[in-house]
């Protein structure tokens, strides 16, 4: 983000903006906006005045700033807070007012460092939904920074997963969740569980793993070849309760109950852990230590 904005060199590469080369153009040429963490609003200034500022120092006539600080109130629907100071409105109209700054300005890319870290989860949920509302409304590009997944899913149009300092994948949300590249991004992305083995056997449109919880089934990954050594996926939704394809038992060691949901631990007699989702009303007679068993409807194939 740092490199984006211009306040550090890339060790090698560019930084390319509309099909034009910026990497040595100075930050406040950029046209980049940014949203921190804290807000950094200024504490003696109006919520109009601290939106304006950027346009101000920009020495604009007044005309303009005003129509389009105006303009950005309505969008981020501040209109009953813009003649307050910050330490009289809310944690989330202060985090608004830093988006209306950073967006008053029309950047060409808007930045959003972590920028709902701080609040409550309530808050943060209802402010996500604003955030993508705004985008929409604006059609600015944002880059949003997030440790979480929640945020990632729920925000973005395409989503870039790092690990220690590169990329190791950029597609949708959803094929991020469904077709993760590796181990790595799909253990980032949401919960899994994982199992480990060989492949025994070798079809046309599928594969045999032989594990130590039994020999299992993966669909459309006949590129793996016998002997090779994987890592069998699946998340804990994929799973039922019928069939008899793909089958694990274990007995109940857990249960925690997320409203309409509920998270089963599963611990089976070699000692895998395996935590499954099903509606609450699904397993209302299960308690801990009772015995289960289900079917894994497809797995994800890695390499070990």
């Amino acid at each position: 983000m740092r490199i984006i904005a211009g306040f550090i060199n890339p060790d090698k590469g560019k930084v390319i903006l509309e099909n034009k080369d910026i990497t040595d153009v100075h930050p406040s040429k950029r046209k980049i906006g940014m949203v921190f963490q804290n807000y950094a609003l200024w504490p003696h200034m109006t919520v109009w005045q601290n939106i304006a500022y950027g346009l101000l120092i920009r020495k604009l006539e007044k005309e303009i700033v005003n129509k389009k600080v105006e303009k950005i109130i309505g969008i981020t629907k501040l209109e009953n807070v813009k003649n307050l100071y910050p330490h009289q409105i809310s944690g989330g109209q202060q985090q608004r007012v830093a988006l209306a700054r950073a967006l008053v300005i029309e950047p060409k890319v808007l930045l959003l460092d972590e920028p709902l870290s701080n609040l409550d989860t309530k808050l943060r949920e209802s402010l996500r939904r604003e955030i993508k509302r705004i985008q929409k409304e604006t059609g600015i590009t944002m880059i949003y920074v997030t440790h979480d997944q929640k945020e990632a899913m729920s925000l973005s149009s395409r989503i870039a997963v790092m690990s220690e300092g590169e990329i190791i994948q950029t597609d949708s949300p959803l094929n991020i969740y469904l077709k993760p590249a590796s181990k790595k991004v799909a253990s980032f992305i949401g919960e899994i569980n994982f199992m480990y083995g060989k492949v025994r056997e070798k079809k046309a449109k599928e594969i045999i793993v032989e594990t130590d919880e039994g020999n299992f089934v993966a669909s459309d990954y006949s590129g793996k070849n016998i002997g090779e050594k994987v890592a069998l996926g699946f998340r804990p939704e994929n799973i039922s309760f019928s069939g008899n394809f793909n089958r694990i038992e274990g007995i109940i060691s857990d249960i925690e109950y997320l409203g309409e949901m509920a998270k089963l631990n599963v611990l089976t007699k070699k000692g895998n852990n395996f935590i499954i989702s099903v509606p609450v009303e699904k397993i209302l007679c299960l308690n801990n230590g009772e015995k289960i068993s289900f079917s894994i409807k497809n797995f994800m194939v890695f390499e070990k």
